[in-house]
């Protein structure tokens, strides 16, 4: 199993649907990046995925695996050697993997998260006490921000991760 000529069999695959990165995504539930990551050949994607894309692109998860339509020779060969691989690779779920890393992630962070929070809380506190609009506004910006700056960092850590090829546990 070539992980290059997977993804650009992906890639061509998604193209004959007409869609895009973030539609086909959209269709399986990852985000348009992990998508890019199949179609580099950077990741395997997920035995849902597999699935969800042999249905909606009418091949096989063999012929997915394989980077190209198969022949009935072919399709013997590959199915022994994918399979071993695809077992080989994938221990967990992927939801039980991002649920795994997310935690792990949490659990890393949770101090920095802390302080930054009581830092936040502490400037918009301070300009309502102070009947200081801008601090008021500030802090209220700076937690959207904060979340936001989380959630990204988590959920890219999270996909790293959980869609790493060799399935270990970091």
């Amino acid at each position: 199993m070539d992980l290059i000529q997977t993804g650009k069999f992906i890639a061509e695959l998604r193209k004959t649907k007409k869609l895009t990165q973030e539609q086909l995504g959209e269709i399986l539930g990852v985000t348009n990046k992990t998508v890019s990551r199949w179609e580099t050949g950077t990741y395997l994607p997920s035995a849902e995925a597999l699935q969800a894309m042999s249905e909606l692109f009418g091949v096989s998860i063999n012929e997915i695996l394989s980077g190209k339509k198969l022949t009935g020779e072919e399709y013997r060969a590959a199915a022994e050697e994918n399979l071993r691989q695809t077992v080989r690779t994938s221990d967990f779920s992927l939801k039980e993997k991002m649920d795994f890393y997310q935690k792990k992630w949490l659990k890393e962070h949770v101090a920095a998260m802390c302080c930054w929070g009581i830092c936040i809380a502490g400037a918009w506190l301070t300009g309502i006490v102070c009947k200081n609009v801008l601090l008021t506004v500030a802090g209220v910006i700076l937690f959207v921000l904060g979340h936001a700056w989380r959630n990204n960092a988590m959920m890219t850590y999270v996909e790293r991760k959980a869609f790493d090829e060799t399935g270990n546990r970091s």
